[in-house]
């Protein structure tokens, strides 16, 4: 994985700890579906990352 993908990994990981924060609030029913959506698209981002990391990661070491 490069310095980039960390990065980008320490990123998402911060949002879906801010999210998940957020959650626990008080919240209005839009402002909680639009939380919960961009928690799933932050973690999905991070699914992605981490697969895309491990294939090249991989394919270098082959």
């Amino acid at each position: 994985m490069t310095d980039e993908q960390l990065m980008r990994l320490k990123v998402y990981g911060n949002n879906v700890q801010r999210y998940r924060r957020l959650l626990k609030g008080n919240l209005t029913e839009q402002e909680r579906e639009f939380v919960e959506r961009r928690l799933t698209e932050e973690q999905l981002a991070i699914q992605r990352l981490r697969t895309n990391g491990l294939v090249h990661g991989t394919s270098k070491i082959m």
